[in-house]
This record gives C-alpha cells, sequence and structure tokens, in this order.
C-alpha cells in the first residue's frame, strides 16, 4: 500500500495500493507539466470515518508519493487513458478499477 502525501503545513495522507499510486502519479506529474490544476477525489476508509475526500491539485501545492514496493510496475496504457480522461471532466481525478487486459 503506497501513499500520497498532499500539501506541506496539513500534509494529508491519501492511501493507495502501489499499482494503483504509480497510475495516478504518471497522470498528476503529466497534467502538473503542462500547468493543468485538477481535483483529486478518493472514498476515505471506514477507519477515518468514511465518507469523501477532494483535494485541488495545482503546481504551486507539494506532493510526495510513497511506494512500498521499490520496483514500478508495468503501467497499463488503457487504464492510464482513462484516468487522463477523468482527470480533464468537472469531477477530475478519482481511483477507479484497472480495466482487464483484452
Amino acid at each position: 500500500m503506497g501513499t500520497m502525501y498532499y500539501a506541506d503545513a496539513t500534509r494529508v495522507a491519501i492511501p493507495l495500493p502501489d499499482r494503483d499510486l504509480a497510475h495516478i502519479k504518471f497522470v498528476i506529474v503529466n497534467k502538473l507539466r503542462r500547468n493543468e490544476a485538477f481535483t483529486f477525489s478518493w472514498d476515505k476508509a471506514e477507519s477515518d470515518g468514511g465518507g469523501r475526500s477532494s483535494v485541488w491539485i495545482s503546481a504551486q501545492i507539494p506532493l510526495e508519493f510513497e511506494f512500498d514496493d521499490a520496483t514500478p510496475p508495468e503501467m497499463n496504457r488503457e487504464w492510464l487513458e482513462q484516468l487522463s480522461q477523468a482527470a480533464s471532466t468537472v469531477n477530475g481525478l478519482t481511483p477507479i478499477p484497472e480495466p482487464e487486459k483484452a
């Protein structure tokens, strides 16, 4: 299980499986390289009170990606495309299930 840390002062920890986090990181980095800001939303664990949270992702806000596995996974291009398209909508980027390979 990896973690995405958002901002410095509040340092929001967003736990995600390493594979999901690697794909989400890829999309975030590509959007920030183009100076595109967007929202990222996720379901909170029941142990954290449940519900849903959203943060604003922009180049001015520090992010840190921490992975448990030292080996980067092979990327699924179809999943990256789906995540990238979602990040460009009004709803923003959200973790979605990985599509099965055809």
